[in-house]
């Protein structure tokens, strides 16, 4: 993880999860996955590691890039009308999680968090999207943890790699297979027909961007 020029003090929070590197915030609809169509409030927090050549936020990957940010800035920032809220990234598992969580459930908001599990897991979560990535695999942990598995389908042979993650989820854990963006229009008519074939997987489409939405 990049380092910042910073006063000690100043680390220290960002150790301790008081401070985060804030890449964005928005009020928007959940475009994917099991809660799509739902509003939601979602906190980008900059720092990546893992390196997808198709990421669509690769101005995430640099942490160093996005202000530091109060825990108090960030929970007060959020949209009134909210009543969940998306951690997403970059990879927001880069940091730790826990005061950020106990200040947006002490709000009474749902929790949820959007991640590739490449680090080991911190804060309380109300519902966690893992999406794996074969760049950097997910840790043991996040199998067990999972109640949806979401995995970005670029060719073929991911859908074999798809599996092997679901032979590794719990028993209740939705399952998604998502066409990546810039391939959507070849790798879409190939997950209806798997879809079709293995009922347990649903499809996943990026809606919010077919809405031209956050």
């Amino acid at each position: 993880m990049k380092q910042w020029a910073v006063e000690p003090g100043v680390q220290e929070q960002m150790e301790l999860g008081l401070m985060l590197p804030l890449m964005e915030t928005f009020y928007t609809v959940q475009g994917e996955g099991a809660h799509t169509g739902r509003s939601a409030w979602f906190i980008r927090l900059g720092g990546c590691d893992v390196g997808c050549h198709w990421c669509d936020v690769k101005e995430s990957w640099d942490a160093s890039l996005h202000p530091l940010t109060s825990l108090v800035e960030i929970v007060e920032g959020i949209d009134p009308r909210a009543q969940t809220v998306v951690v997403t990234g970059g990879e927001p598992l880069l940091w730790k999680l826990d005061p950020l969580t106990e200040a947006l459930k002490s709000r009474g908001l749902a929790v949820h968090i959007e991640t590739s599990g490449a680090h080991p897991f911190s804060g309380q979560w109300d519902w966690i999207c893992l999406s794996p990535k074969k760049f950097q695999p997910p840790v043991p942990e996040a199998y067990a943890l999972a109640q949806e598995l979401k995995v970005i389908v670029y060719h073929k042979s991911d859908l074999a790699w798809a599996e092997e993650h679901a032979a590794r989820v719990g028993p209740g854990c939705a399952l998604f297979l998502q066409p990546e963006w810039s391939r959507r229009e070849t790798v879409a008519p190939l997950l209806v027909e798997y879809v079709q074939e293995r009922p347990q997987w649903r499809i996943s489409i990026q809606t919010h961007k077919y809405l031209r939405i956050p």
